[in-house]
């Protein structure tokens, strides 16, 4: 009798979703039976904010123990390394930090020429990966029209962000009320 191949384990897996779809709850079961993951934060702690300190503390009890927590917004550095698989959550509060870090709201000279970069060092980082990596990203085009020139900027910014990193990733899940639907 003939083996069955097997099937090689994606590598690169993007996981979208709109809010409170359930997209960090299925990648995280993506590595549910690893013991060792390395979860990248990319959310600013809360200062005052009760709710995000809410959405924070769920996806802490979440996880297992023995998951190490990074928060960085530094994804090239982790993603460069080799180790356990990584799951990145999520590259919607990274590029929201890295607008941020760029100077893009305060409309700083070399602001743009800054998040280019560090947008294509976060795609090249995907796509060198050398570990299991999972991301996860809010799914910003089907939804309404921001009101104001910085939402839409943060839109169209993140959309091609989810763009850029599809196009490298081995798999790509869309997560709609609960219910994960394999894109590629």
């Amino acid at each position: 009798m003939p083996s069955v191949p097997r099937l090689r384990r994606p590598r690169r897996v993007l996981v979208l979703g709109g809010a409170r779809s359930g997209k960090s709850s299925y990648a995280e079961g993506l590595l549910r039976r690893e013991r060792d993951v390395d979860y990248v934060a990319c959310g600013a702690l809360p200062d005052d904010d009760a709710e995000w300190a809410d959405r924070i503390a769920l996806h802490r009890a979440r996880r297992p123990s023995s998951w190490r927590t990074l928060e960085t917004v530094d994804l090239a550095a982790v993603l460069g390394r080799r180790g356990a698989p990584v799951l990145v959550d999520c590259l919607t509060t990274w590029l929201a930090r890295a607008m941020d870090v760029c100077g893009i709201w305060a409309e700083e000279p070399g602001a743009d020429e800054r998040l280019a970069a560090a947008v294509d060092g976060a795609v090249d980082a995907w796509s060198r990966a050398k570990r299991r990596v999972i991301g996860v990203s809010n799914e910003v085009g089907s939804g309404i029209v921001p009101a104001t020139p910085s939402g839409r900027r943060f839109r169209d910014e993140l959309g091609a962000l989810n763009a850029r990193v599809a196009a490298q990733s081995d798999r790509v899940w869309l997560v709609t009320a609960g219910l994960p639907q394999r894109l590629r």
